[in-house]
């Protein structure tokens, strides 16, 4: 039987390439619903090529739009909008499989969603652990969901831990993600002040969205891996490390008790952990380039502690930090950066100021334990209140 897929945030990277690769294995997957904010052309491309019964936008007017065209080239796909039949598809029935592409904050209530109906819950959106923490793993243990990570980083440490979660803990040292280190990672720090978006957004190895492209530019990006590691795999932060990759090639490590280390290795190319979400626990073609270790160039690996890469990238602190901090706290940094890498896109702040609006609503925000999704968006909705605040003093 196929295995029938939601994929939320469609028309992004993630999504896009979620689609080529399922379009690979037509005998194993096929698409049940598509959702995306405000692309309509593109969403009407994808909806006449894998024929879902849904589509879902965002935005009731991208919605209309595209019902029209829907209807214009006689297509069979019902056209809904809003959070709420986003949610709808995430845990409809005869879904067994849910990409979670949507990013930042607004993909919480689907992933949540989808935890609850019991899916096979493929996360790309980081930011549902980074704000759900905790509750949003209790969500997946009372659904009995099956939560696999997409991100090239968790998923490689996923391929390199043990089969059984039960022995993590006892046989594993630490859990070591890299990092690229961004387009700035030999940059002066002092002369981060005069960064453009469109220099922030060129990322040497990957290519991917403008959010989180600044998200790898400040190395906030890996700020919020570790922040998922946590929750993902349940080691301390202390038991969490950072090592500069240039090469991408390495996507991250284990390290276990007697000192030897399994790594995953891959062309950076997100076709390959989709397939392996998709798959497990087989594995299909991604579509994707093997390496070439003949021509491979020197893998090199830098420590946070050299050349400069502290005061180059403050944020990258922030992930242990708010660990340590009262519960919520990595809801309220995450709002806070999302509110000022859109503030720096839009050429509100400076690229260097985007530590400091993190910083500044850190300091005005003081949590209490969420207890229900409501709680979270609460929280998520003052901590916004709070950055847009410290963005507006900058101007």
């Amino acid at each position: 039987m196929k295995q029938r897929i939601t994929v939320l945030g469609s028309t992004g990277s993630v999504g896009s390439n979620t689609l080529d690769v399922i379009a690979r294995h037509p005998d194993r997957f096929e698409v049940f619903a598509l959702s995306a904010n405000t692309q309509v052309d593109l969403m009407l491309q994808q909806c006449a090529q894998f024929r879902p019964q849904f589509a879902v936008m965002a935005q009731p007017q991208a919605a209309r739009l595209l019902a029209q065209k829907i209807e214009a080239n006689g297509l069979e796909v019902r056209v809904l909008s809003g959070p709420d039949a986003i949610e709808k598809i995430a845990s409809d029935a005869p879904v067994d499989t849910v990409m979670a592409a949507i990013v930042g904050a607004a993909g919480l209530a689907a992933c949540m969603a989808a935890a609850r109906a019991g899916k096979r819950l493929l996360l790309a959106n980081k930011e549902a652990l980074v704000v759900g923490g905790e509750l949003f793993m209790q969500a997946v243990r009372e659904g009995c969901a099956t939560l696999l990570p997409i991100d090239s980083e968790h998923s490689a440490i996923f391929q390199s831990l043990p089969e059984d979660p039960a022995c993590w803990d006892e046989r594993v040292d630490k859990i070591i993600l890299t990092a690229s280190g961004g387009p700035f990672r030999t940059r002066e720090p002092a002369t981060l002040r005069n960064v453009t978006p469109e220099q922030a957004c060129a990322h040497p190895n990957w290519v991917m969205g403008r959010k989180i492209s600044v998200d790898s530019a400040t190395m906030m990006n890996k700020a919020l891996e570790v922040i998922e590691a946590r929750y993902l795999f349940g080691l301390q932060p202390e038991r969490l490390e950072v090592v500069i990759h240039p090469q991408s090639v390495i996507h991250s490590m284990v390290q276990y008790r007697d000192s030897s280390v399994v790594a995953q290795l891959g062309t950076p190319d997100m076709r390959v952990p989709i397939a392996y979400g998709l798959a497990w626990p087989q594995r299909v073609a991604s579509g994707a380039q093997p390496l070439d270790f003949s021509t491979l160039a020197d893998m090199s690996f830098e420590s946070l502690d050299s050349r400069g890469h502290r005061e180059r990238f403050p944020g990258l602190q922030l992930a242990w930090d708010s660990l340590r901090g009262a519960p919520g706290t990595t809801a309220v940094l995450n709002a806070a950066n999302e509110v000022a890498v859109e503030a720096f896109l839009a050429r509100r702040i400076r690229f260097d100021q985007i530590h400091g609006v993190n910083l500044a609503t850190l300091a005005a925000v003081a949590p209490s334990k969420p207890h229900s999704l409501d709680d979270l968006l609460a929280l998520d909705a003052q901590s916004r209140a709070a950055a847009l605040q410290a963005v507006a003093r900058l101007d």
